[in-house]
């Protein structure tokens, strides 16, 4: 039982509430729960060697941004990539996330986490910090950060590198461990619930119909770079099939086998995977494996459509968890040995820093000026309101103590920022012809190796000049009968991984090898993200149908389960295979409304924290620009590639103009545009396409707008309504960080003896 704790208002001079400071009274028989502020202090204090390693890590990344941005040579080297990546990041982490974590969360130790008041074995549990960092990291990491730089490769490398890094810093960290922090506060609510809870009726509203209308396309363009990358690959389709087995067998061994042997479980499915990747490529071989594997797009959508299905009513612990263990293994590990392969390999890239496509913004890959559909193309990279989803859903029920959100949410969000980096690397780091030839939808190449090399070869990009036999060799290294027109991103990366990894190891012969591994590395991204996404949307629905019926709020009734996950699988099922039979090439088309909807979710769930820090008090405004400064840059990009969407009079860039052309060329019986189910089809999703972009932006707007209302008039009054949950003190410790501090493992040595007593009752009580 938790001690007695009162509360007092910090905030008496406003007519108006705002968050209190609990005056908490430990219990006296414990050790502390928290360090003291003296400790805190001490722990920043500067010392010589500190500041002597700082000024190195400043020094370091300043040569690197001056050799990316300002030298640019004929050639850059890799190596600049990721030593401006890596230095920015500590510099982000170490003093603007600080910044942050004083002036704006203020985390308290002492106050006890909903994990650790509400825990109940089963969605509130304690979990240490390392762990929950891999799971958070696990669900937010989907395709965004692999496809979305890829495909903005095209305009050139500088522009992409420059939002990816210096974006996350100011923008998408800060939103990951706002949202995570304040979600926390409030029992781990989800970011819906939240708005409902501070925007009101109108607000709350529109919040939740955008963000579940928003989950249904990113989900659905998740899906779609899976069935692109595996098209036709029976190495690919064998050996990504094989992971859902290998998790099963993980989620039994767990469960019943082994209990809680994590390191021993992740080794085994490690071992599991190889195999399934090295039997891919025999499997391909044989007549059989091509038979049973060698699947088209339309069949291989249907195939996740069901498996996304059933892997969303599936117990977490049977298919999801396993599958965060090894992916999360898989993740950091995979993207760790490709930045070392980078600085032991230190490939030239060639490929100018601004093409001509940043400039006439008409490229093959997506069409659109570089401001605004960059930004919206990186996504994930730099920004996502997906991940307001899981910072407002699974994460905060599990956060051990106040402290570690700052490790989690925006540390969590800088690692996938560098698997972003190194996936923009990968691609510029392969020929700039096959890259052209890999990502153009087969429209513009006919899907033949002939039609590529004349489409490519028309473009006139200076020194671009390939041949037949550079795009056959190509696909022959890999494993696979053709990489034309293979858009989507994933084999664009896989081959750029490939090409890096095997000069650093086994040289060619292990080419293929490389390329079903990293296509092997994407899927377990992606089909993490894809059951996590389906799981989040169904919580979310049946929240909001449980407004109206109560029933469905019950997680555990098993009928409401399969109804909102089937409504939700139904509508991403819907838009997968309407991109997967799209003549245009789904992911040319739909990739920007993903990219817009995704960064609208991001304006969303800002506004969200611009209407909680304002009601947080008059002490709080002067630093209420660390919100308002990525909010406003968010609903600009926003606004503005929705508006070109939407009203572009140009057909390859607005979804309307291209609408009313193929109609106009169906009224007149006009063939020059396809025969007449093409043309039909492109009807079809323009006119899907415009809808939802009108929709989004509308919501998103009028979210926006009552947040300002909100925060306006929290401003004037001095403060708002404290929405927070009770603080309770806390009875346990951990440390803050990845490694703890000197102060910290002298405070834990204090706990061992209870801890160890907690997990021996714990034992004795489930051997009975």
């Amino acid at each position: 039982m938790s001690s007695p704790s009162s509360r007092r208002p910090a905030n008496t001079a406003g007519s108006a509430s705002t968050v209190d400071e609990p005056e908490l009274i430990q219990d006296p028989d414990l050790p502390p729960v928290a360090l003291t502020d003296e400790q805190h202090a001490k722990a920043g204090r500067w010392t010589w060697p500190k500041i002597v390693l700082w000024v190195a890590i400043a020094l370091l990344g300043g040569i690197a941004w001056t050799m990316l941005a300002i030298v640019r040579g004929e050639t850059v080297n890799a190596i600049w990539f990721v030593f401006a990546a890596v230095c920015t990041y500590l510099i982000g982490y170490r003093f603007y996330s600080k910044v942050i974590e004083k002036f704006i969360t203020r985390p308290d130790d002492r106050r006890a986490t909903p994990a650790e008041v509400k825990q109940d074995g089963k969605d509130y549990v304690p979990t240490d910090r390392r762990v929950l960092y891999g799971h958070h990291f696990a669900a937010i990491a989907g395709a965004g950060p692999l496809v979305g730089p890829v495909l903005a490769a095209q305009m050139g490398y500088l522009p992409g590198t420059i939002w990816i890094i210096v974006g996350v810093v100011l923008a998408g960290a800060v939103q990951d461990y706002l949202v995570l922090f304040f979600s926390m506060r409030r029992g781990g609510r989800t970011i819906g619930q939240m708005a409902r809870q501070e925007l009101g009726k109108i607000g709350g509203t529109a919040a939740i119909i955008a963000a579940l209308l928003i989950m249904i396309i990113i989900v659905a363009i998740l899906a779609l770079v899976v069935v692109n990358a595996l098209g036709e690959s029976p190495w690919g389709v064998f050996s990504v099939g094989m992971t859902i087995p290998i998790a099963l067998f993980m989620g039994v061994y767990l469960r019943f086998l082994r209990p809680g042997k994590v390191t021993e479980v992740s080794i085994i499915g490690f071992v599991l995977l190889m195999a399934a990747i090295i039997g891919g490529g025999w499997v391909s071989n044989t007549e059989w494996g091509q038979a049973l594997f060698h699947l088209d797009t339309t069949t291989i959508a249907w195939g996740i459509i069901i498996y996304g299905f059933i892997a969303a009513i599936l117990p977490v612990w049977l298919l999801l968890a396993p599958r965060d263990y090894l992916s999360t293994f898989m993740k950091i590990g995979v993207i760790v040995m490709l930045a070392g392969a980078i600085v032991l390999v230190r490939p030239e890239i060639t490929v100018p820093a601004l093409t001509v496509f940043g400039e006439n913004g008409l490229g093959p890959v997506f069409s659109g000026a570089l401001f605004p559909f960059l930004f919206v193309t990186i996504a994930c990279g730099a920004l996502s309101g997906f991940h307001a989803l899981i910072a407002s859903g699974t994460t905060p029920k599990l956060i051990e103590k106040e402290r570690q959100t700052r490790f989690i949410g925006y540390g969590g969000m800088l690692m996938e920022s560098f698997v972003a980096i190194m996936a923009l690397v990968a691609a510029i780091s392969i020929d700039q012809g096959i890259y052209f030839a890999m990502n153009s939808p087969a429209a513009l190449t006919g899907g033949s190796v002939e039609g590529a090399v004349a489409f490519v070869n028309s473009l006139g990009l200076t020194g671009v000049n390939i041949t037949p036999e550079m795009l056959t060799q190509t696909a022959a290294d890999v494993g696979e009968e053709s990489i034309v027109s293979r858009t989507g991103g994933a084999p664009t990366l896989a081959l750029g991984l490939a090409h890096i990894m095997q000069q650093a190891l086994g040289g060619q012969a292990l080419m293929a090898f490389w390329y079903h591994f990293a296509i092997m590395f994407e899927a377990l991204f992606i089909l993490t993200a894809v059951d996590a996404g389906t799981r989040v949307a169904r919580f979310m629905l049946q929240d909001t149908i449980g407004a109206w019926l109560p029933k469905f709020r019950d997680v555990s009734w098993r009928p409401g389960v399969w109804i909102t996950t089937a409504i939700m699988v139904a509508g991403w099922g819907y838009i997968l295979i309407l991109g997967v039979t799209d003549p245009l090439g789904g992911i040319n088309t739909f990739f920007p409304l993903f990219g817009i909807a995704n960064q609208l979710l991001a304006a969303i769930a800002l506004a969200v924290v611009l209407a909680i820090v304002a009601k947080r008090g008059k002490s709080y405004v002067k630093w209420l620009w660390i919100v308002a400064l990525p909010l406003a840059f968010t609903a600009v990009i926003t606004i503005s590639a929705s508006l070109y969407k939407i009203f572009s009079p140009v057909p390859q860039i607005g979804y309307w103009a291209n609408h009313f052309k193929y109609r106009a060329a169906q009224e007149s019986g006009d063939a020059s545009l396809g025969d007449a189910a093409t043309v039909e089809a492109v009807i079809r999703n323009t006119a899907v396409q415009g809808t939802l972009s009108i929709i989004f932006v509308v919501l998103a707007i009028v979210v926006m707008i009552m947040a300002v209302i909100v925060a306006i008039k929290a401003l004037r009054n001095g403060g708002g309504e404290n929405t927070e949950d009770a603080a309770v003190v806390s009875r346990r410790y951990a440390p803050a960080g990845f490694l703890p501090t000197a102060d910290e493992r002298e405070l834990e040595k204090q706990w061992e003896p209870i801890v160890n007593e907690e997990l021996r009752a714990n034992a004795h009580r489930k051997g009975h």
